[in-house]
């Protein structure tokens, strides 16, 4: 079985820049999907970044789309969320997660069709 395991979270201040990472162990194939979802206490879970297999293509929530980047380094297998000018908006449990093989476009922002999650970690932005 896939697991997934989430690192690199803390505390930054507004306009400050954090690196998440993901590593993933168990047999995986290189097709899969990997995307990062974030829930803040009393919200909904939101989409934020997803990458396909070989990293050809990437996709990005509204909230987030020029600030942060996701990338995968399969050699390791660990993925990225880099995330520039932090806002207390983006205050959140961020996880990874994974999709065994690919997602059509649509449905990459919905967590319902990942396979795997990892545990979280916490990210806070204070102003």
């Amino acid at each position: 079985q896939v697991q997934l395991a989430e690192s690199g979270g803390g505390l930054v201040q507004a306009g400050g820049s954090l690196r998440l990472s993901c590593v993933v162990s168990g047999h995986t194939s290189r097709d899969y999907t990997a995307g990062w979802f974030r829930q803040a206490p009393g919200k909904e879970r939101e989409f934020v970044a997803a990458i396909r297999g070989n990293g050809g293509g990437t996709y990005y929530g509204d909230s987030v789309k020029g600030r942060f980047t996701i990338s995968r380094d399969n050699a390791k297998n660990t993925g990225y969320l880099q995330m520039n000018s932090l806002k207390p908006d983006d205050t959140a449990v961020y996880y990874c997660a994974h999709h065994n093989r690919r997602l059509i476009v649509s449905s990459l922002h919905n967590g319902a069709y990942y396979d795997y999650w990892g545990q979280g970690t916490q990210v806070t932005v204070s102003s």
